[in-house]
C-alpha cells in the first residue's frame, strides 16, 4: 500500500516506477531511489542494462535482485517492451507477428524466459504487446499468428503461476480494450491471459474515458501503467502536461479492487529519471486523497506540479 510522507495511506493502490524511465542508472540505484521515495514496487524492464535476459548467469542475477527487492521492500512487474533486446537495428523486433517463423520463435523464448524471471522474482504479472502488422501481412493472418504463438507462453504463465498481461499498444494488431476481447475469445478466455492497461493509451485512443476503460477492464486487469496524455496523440507526459483528470481514474482503481501494481511509464524522460521519479509520486498521492475526500466532501482537483526545471525537458523523438 503506498504511503503519505505523514505515514498516512490514502488508497490501497501500491505505485510503482518503470526502470524504462531510468535506464541511465544502474539496476541497484534505480532500485535503492524507488525505495528512499516511498514508492511500493518497480515496473522491470528486461533489458541489456537492467538483468539483460540473454547475458549468462540469469538465474544467479536474478536471485541478487530478488534478494535486492525483498530488502527493500519492493513489489516488481516483470515488463518486456525493451526497444532493441532483441536486434539491435530493429526496434521492438522481432515481434510476435514476425512473417518469419524463427523471428517469432526468438520473440516466444524471450517472453517464457520473462516468464521465469517473473517467477524467481515474486513479480505479480509479466507485460507484453503484440507488435506492429507487418508489411503483407493481413490482419486475419496476424491474428491466427498472435493466438499460436502466445500459446507456448500462456503455458509458461499457467506452469509459473503468473499471468501475462497483455497490453493494448497504439499502433499495435491489438490495440484497444475491443482487440484485447477479440483475442480473449479466440483464445477461449484461458485462465494466464490478463490484460496491461495502460491509462494514457485510453485517453489518447479509447472511446470511453479513462476511469470508464478501468471499470470496463477490472475482470482481466493485471497490470496498470500510469502517466499523463493528450488525445489523439500517443506521447508519453509527465502528470500535469496531458488532459487526464486523475483522481477519478485512481478512484476507479480503488474501487475494482485491484492490488497490482500502477507503474509510472515515462521512457522518453529517462534522461531525467530521479527528477520524474521524485516529481510523480507526490502528484499520485494527493491525486488518491482527492479521490477518497470527493466522495464526502466535492473536493477541488488535484493541482498539477510544479514546472521541470530545464534539464528536464525530453530528449529526442515524442514517439514512444
Amino acid at each position: 500500500m503506498n504511503r503519505n510522507p505523514d505515514g498516512t495511506s490514502p488508497s490501497p493502490l501500491r505505485f510503482g516506477y518503470g526502470t524504462n524511465g531510468l535506464a541511465d542508472l544502474r539496476l541497484d540505484d534505480a532500485l535503492g531511489l524507488l525505495a528512499d521515495l516511498g514508492y511500493d514496487g518497480v515496473g522491470l524492464t528486461l533489458d541489456h542494462m537492467h538483468l539483460d535476459p540473454l547475458a549468462p548467469d540469469l538465474a544467479a542475477r536474478t536471485r541478487r535482485v530478488a534478494h535486492r527487492l525483498d530488502a527493500l521492500g519492493l513489489g516488481v512487474t516483470v515488463e518486456t517492451g525493451a526497444r532493441y533486446v532483441l536486434d539491435p537495428r530493429r526496434k521492438h523486433g522481432p515481434s510476435l507477428l514476425d512473417p518469419d517463423p524463427d523471428d517469432r520463435a526468438r520473440r516466444v523464448g524471450l517472453l517464457v524466459r520473462a516468464v521465469e524471471v517473473a517467477a524467481d522474482l515474486g513479480a505479480h504479472a509479466v507485460h507484453c504487446f503484440s507488435g506492429l502488422l507487418p508489411d503483407g501481412t493481413d490482419e486475419d493472418t496476424a491474428w491466427k499468428r498472435l493466438a499460436e504463438t502466445l500459446a507456448p507462453i500462456l503455458d509458461a504463465a499457467a506452469t509459473a503461476g503468473v499471468p501475462l498481461a497483455v497490453e493494448p499498444e497504439p499502433g499495435h494488431l491489438l490495440a484497444t480494450l475491443a482487440d484485447f476481447h477479440h483475442l480473449r475469445r479466440t483464445l477461449g478466455d484461458p485462465e494466464p491471459l490478463g490484460l496491461t492497461l495502460d491509462i494514457g493509451h485510453c485517453q489518447c485512443l479509447e472511446p470511453l474515458s479513462p476511469a470508464d476503460c478501468v471499470r470496463d477492464a477490472a475482470p482481466w486487469l493485471r497490470h496498470v501503467q500510469i502517466e499523463d496524455m493528450r488525445r489523439g496523440v500517443h506521447e508519453h507526459l509527465p502528470f500535469g502536461d496531458g488532459e487526464i483528470d486523475f483522481p477519478p481514474v485512481l478512484a476507479a482503481l480503488a474501487s475494482t479492487g485491484y492490488r497490482g501494481l500502477t507503474v509510472v511509464e515515462l521512457p522518453r524522460h529517462s534522461h531525467a529519471g530521479p527528477h520524474f521519479a521524485a516529481r510523480s509520486l507526490p502528484f499520485l498521492h494527493a491525486a488518491a486523497r482527492t479521490a477518497a475526500a470527493a466522495d464526502t466532501t466535492g473536493a477541488a482537483p488535484v493541482p498539477a506540479p510544479p514546472p521541470g526545471d530545464p534539464s528536464a525537458t525530453p530528449e529526442g523523438s515524442s514517439t514512444p
